[in-house]
């Protein structure tokens, strides 16, 4: 059955901040006879005031429209490409329902190559997008230099094509991956802590406390070049995506709740919304960003 998806996202000002200067955006365009293709963006923008909401803005919108041409609705009647493990000459098959279909050597290592070729075209197609997301805000920025001078944003985005999602991030907004009802992690914060963390100098639990929790080290619109992590995860039916920004998780300490609230949620837009409930009721010190997707 082909890949479905349902999707919600959201942005919440929270209790203490008078602005929002998070972005959320999901899409999903479905096709009857093939896999869904789902779009998802969160960014948290740097600066302050207006700065801070017009560089995140403008870091989604350019996302969007880098990739745009992967959101488009196939026609029907265009060729499918088989995948790997899929027959690629129906000629071969017998009338002998005992005859096995037995690749050659070489199509199974041409269908292999097939298969890592559009992995690195995806991986570079969003790697591309959000560099062109960081020249977006910088030129902003330089030509707003009375009032926008440190505008910038972190952002974390998902292209979801069928079964494979192709993520990737810069600064501390965050990508989970539910299964099963354990939220991982995939995404790696780009801050002043994580570094810590990571050099044993403090234990996960201090994150939370450390007085430079809020220092990041990359973001979009600080420089002209900046370097984008990627990943790529196989989904299956029943996992869920969770994008968030650091005013969610922050706020949220258990990732064992994050994961009940959106696995018992009967829509990706109510978990998005019992999500933003709990940072509020936690303390709401930051602005939240949310999307949500289950995958069917």
């Amino acid at each position: 059955m082909p890949i479905r998806l349902q999707a919600a996202a959201m942005t919440d000002r929270g209790q203490i901040r008078e602005t929002n200067e998070d972005t959320a955006f999901q899409c999903v365009v479905d096709s009857p006879d093939s896999d869904a293709t789902g779009l998802f963006i969160v960014a948290d923008g740097i600066g302050g005031r207006l700065q801070g909401e017009v560089a995140s803005y403008w870091a989604v919108e350019a996302v969007k429209k880098n990739l745009s041409d992967m959101l488009a609705l196939r026609d029907p009647r265009e060729t499918v490409r088989f995948g790997s493990d899929e027959i690629t000459d129906p000629k071969s098959l017998t009338s002998d329902a005992s005859d096995t279909l037995r690749l050659s050597q070489d199509e199974i290592l041409a269908a292999h190559a097939a298969y890592k070729s559009e992995h690195d075209y995806l991986t570079n197609r969003i790697e591309t997008a959000v560099e062109y997301a960081n020249s977006v805000v910088r030129r902003y920025a330089s030509h707003k230099l009375e009032n926008a001078s440190d505008a910038g944003t972190t952002l974390t985005m998902a292209l979801v094509t069928g079964p494979n999602a192709f993520v990737a991030n810069v600064g501390d907004s965050r990508t989970y991956l539910l299964r099963d009802r354990h939220l991982h992690q995939i995404t790696r914060d780009h801050s002043y802590v994580q570094r810590l963390i990571e050099g044993g100098f403090i234990e996960e639990s201090d994150r939370f406390d450390h007085p430079h929790r809020n220092l990041i080290h990359r973001s979009l619109g600080s420089d002209d070049a900046v370097k984008v992590d990627t990943f790529n995860v196989k989904l299956r039916a029943g996992d869920y995506l969770l994008l968030c920004t650091d005013g969610l998780w922050e706020m949220v300490h258990d990732t064992s709740t994050m994961a009940a609230i959106i696995a018992e949620a009967p829509t990706p837009a109510a978990a998005c919304k019992s999500l933003a409930e709990e940072a509020n009721s936690a303390g709401g010190e930051d602005n939240v960003g949310i999307v949500v997707v289950k995958v069917l």
